[in-house]
This record gives structure tokens, sequence and C-alpha cells, in this order.
């Protein structure tokens, strides 16, 4: 049997998840606008605003470590 998660493991995995969230808006927003036969520079700048819009949605969306699991401290029952 294995032990809880830690801190270290928790934080490292939220960070991964954040910046893939970011990306994924943000790619996601340039190549949505690459389909449209838009230039380089619109494309560049969809990709920049998309980057902000997800930097955005992570800071709403998603709670501080301490919010998202308020247990992490104590011991888990077996």
């Amino acid at each position: 049997m294995t032990g809880p998660i830690s801190e270290e493991d928790r934080e490292r995995t939220m960070g991964r998840l954040k910046v893939g969230s970011v990306l994924l808006v943000g790619l996601s927003a340039g190549l949505i606008t690459s389909q449209g036969d838009a230039s380089p520079r619109v494309v560049v700048a969809a990709v920049v605003a998309g980057l902000a819009l997800g930097g955005l949605l992570v800071w709403y969306l998603f709670p501080s470590l301490e919010g998202l699991a308020p247990a992490s401290d104590r011991d888990y029952r077996r």
C-alpha cells in the first residue's frame, strides 16, 4: 500500500496542469485562426490573445493547492 501524495508532487502536477491548459487555449486559438486563411500576423495575435485568455482562465478556474486539497496535511484512514 502506498502513502499519501507528497506536497511537492501535488504542486508539480498542478503546475503542469495549469501550463498545459494555458497552452491548449492559446494554441487552439491560433489553429482556429489559421483555418480561416488569416495572415501570419493575425495568427500570432490570436495565439498571444489565447495565451492571455488561457492565463486568466487558469487563474480563475484553478484554486490554490490548499483550496483544492484541504485534507493533504491529515493522515488518511487505512
